[in-house]
């Protein structure tokens, strides 16, 4: 393709002018939720709800999060879950997934699959800290739980590679 001149699209010819580029060269790709149930630099001393994300617009219901403790004092915990709702105000009674008990700064990813909860529209992070030991009793975490829709594409790649592996 040229920058200036003539040149064949799709069977037709056009002249292009400058570098405006024919609509024939974009292709439309659905918003894939990429959001934070925690804010970056959230600091908490108690347990406590992260906001809710609306999830009902997604193309797939299978969701990366990603768990970024990046301040924590010694001898304390932090268990992270995600609720779901239907409406965004009443919270399934248990969470639909949770992470593992944290101890320690670090990244951890866990991966939220929503397809066999369908009436689930909205999520949240609810948090739960706890401290032992010397010094203050009040817990104090910095964390952030952030949210990204995994495409399609990338999820039947993987189940084609486990299944060749699970064979």
């Amino acid at each position: 393709m040229t920058v200036a001149g003539a040149e064949k699209i799709h069977g037709r010819r056009r002249e292009k002018r400058g570098r405006n580029f024919s609509a024939d060269y974009f292709v439309t790709i659905p918003a894939m939720i990429d959001s934070f149930l925690v804010p970056e630099r959230t600091v908490v001393t108690a347990k406590g709800d992260g906001r809710a994300v609306d999830v009902s617009s997604a193309s797939n219901r299978v969701f990366l999060l990603t768990l970024h403790i990046t301040n924590i004092v010694e001898q304390e915990s932090l268990d992270v879950s995600i609720f779901g709702s239907a409406d965004g105000a009443a919270w399934s009674p248990k969470p639909v997934v949770a992470f593992p008990q944290k101890f320690y700064a670090g990244q951890h990813p866990l991966l939220l699959d929503l397809t066999q909860h369908p009436d689930t529209k909205f999520v949240r992070a609810h948090w739960e800290v706890n401290r032992w030991g010397r010094g203050t009793e009040i817990p104090m975490f910095e964390f952030n739980v952030s949210m990204k829709e995994v495409p399609l594409v990338i999820l039947k790649e993987a189940s084609a590679e486990a299944k060749t592996l699970t064979g």
